[in-house]
């Protein structure tokens, strides 16, 4: 029976198939991340996940014995249940018997749809396959031979797909927004890095979710592999690592531009090769550059995607035009116009900063002190100054404000800390530090 809520139907799903032989390699091998990623995606749509029954093996389907491990993945009053591990020919047993009471909710009437992925319509789920032909509910699926098998049958497939270049997120949107489209109901996908856990739907402008401070402070890893190998260059002996900074120095546009299209569209792996592309394009823009052509190309793989779904096209089409496409069209953009600007505005920064410090070094830091400080109290600190310490190490491999960073907050903190360990408030304390100092 539907519920109501807010006064429309409540449209029930099942969900049901196995980790399958392509599928495997590309999340199937997790399948407790799999379901969630549905699981949220429909609870967006304002779905309820009524039935699950996954078979997850321990190895591609494609080359696999009976005698493999597997565990059958079902539906529980705290949500995902995993039952026990056993043999494959025994957990496909179960899952063959819990399809037959699947098959009666669907005749009964208490399932709206379901979602296919890699399922066996001529033997494990063949009585739920014979159900949705019969009750004429829409499926959606992936799995090329398994969803135009269940074609054969009669089942009223309104999204099938291959699962090559699919991602678990993007394999739940193409679902759901199948079914929301059939049913005519509101969705908007959840995305972003903690989607699997419970994220957020994308509302209003998709340029809401840029977020400067997001994208360096995920980007510091690079700046800081970049200082160290600055750093040992100088060292006698190492100064062959002149080169590695150098190919640092060059790769950090393309970094940023990853994050950036990354965390803007909220696609993960698509989100990853259309910011790669786009930063490996403009990366002659520098910083700004990467960063601009990044943002650029998670707007266009956002709604490149999301287009692709509303259209019902493949899942795997989708993906491929949302992270290829994408990342072209924003690195051409990037190469072309953004580039040249960014490393004007790049360069003028470097320009302004040296003119300051050529006028008076002390008038200079008092300047910078001025603007860093309310940078630090409004938390953009990083957001602000790391681009600029990388405009200046970009054309000389030093930074004026860098200095200042290192100065005004790595000094001051390793003062402290050496103050702490020197003169502690008393014996106890002291003793606290020896004992944190052996453990590290």
């Amino acid at each position: 029976m539907k519920q109501m809520q807010d006064g429309q139907d409540i449209r029930k799903i099942a969900i049901i198939g196995s980790s399958g032989g392509n599928l495997y390699a590309q999340g199937g091998n997790n399948p407790a991340a799999l379901l969630k990623e549905i699981f949220v995606q429909a609870d967006s749509a304002g779905m309820e996940i009524a039935f699950v029954e996954f078979i997850g093996a321990s190895a591609s389907m494609d080359n696999i014995f009976p005698d493999a491990k597997a565990r059958l993945y079902t539906l529980g009053g705290g949500g995902i249940e995993s039952g026990p591990e056993a043999a494959l020919k025994e957990i496909n047993e179960q899952a063959k018997a819990l399809d037959e009471t699947l098959a009666k909710k669907i005749k009964n009437g208490e399932i709206d749809g379901v979602v296919m992925m890699s399922c066996d319509p001529g033997n494990i789920n063949s009585a739920s396959v014979k159900a949705m032909a019969e009750q004429k509910i829409p499926a959606v699926g992936t799995g090329g031979a398994s969803m135009a098998n269940s074609q054969k049958m009669g089942v009223k497939v309104i999204s099938a797909s291959g699962t090559t270049g699919t991602t678990n997120r993007t394999r739940a949107v193409a679902f759901i927004s199948a079914l929301a489209g059939e049913w005519k109901l509101k969705y908007m996908p959840v995305i972003g890095s903690s989607a699997a856990a419970g994220g957020e739907a994308v509302s209003g402008s998709i340029w809401k979710r840029v977020n400067f401070r997001g994208i360096m402070m995920a980007a510091l890893p690079g700046f800081i592999a970049m200082a160290l190998a600055l750093a040992l260059s100088k060292i006698p002996g190492l100064e062959i690592l002149g080169d590695v900074f150098n190919a640092l120095v060059g790769a950090l546009p393309v970094i940023i531009a990853a994050i950036a299209a990354k965390q803007v569209s909220g696609l993960d792996e698509v989100g990853i090769v259309a910011g790669l592309a786009a930063g490996i394009l403009s990366k002659d823009g520098g910083i700004i550059g990467g960063l601009i052509a990044g943002i650029l190309a998670g707007v266009f793989a956002y709604y490149i995607i999301t287009f692709c779904f509303k259209h019902r096209v493949p899942g795997t089409t989708a993906n491929i035009a949302a992270g290829g496409l994408g990342g072209l069209i924003a690195g051409l953009i990037g190469m072309f116009l953004i580039a040249p600007l960014a490393l004007i505005a790049g360069d003028g920064i470097k320009s302004l900063i040296e003119a300051a410090l050529n006028v008076s070094p002390l008038l200079a830091g008092a300047i910078a002190g001025l603007l860093i400080w309310p940078a630090i109290i409004g938390g953009v600190y990083h957001a602000a100054i790391l681009p600029i310490v990388l405009l200046e190490m970009e054309a000389t491999g030093f930074s004026f404000l860098g200095a200042i960073d290192m100065c005004g907050l790595v000094m001051v903190s390793a003062g402290i800390t050496l103050a702490n360990i020197i003169f502690p408030k008393d014996k106890g304390d002291r003793q606290d530090v020896t004992i944190n100092k052996a453990a590290l």
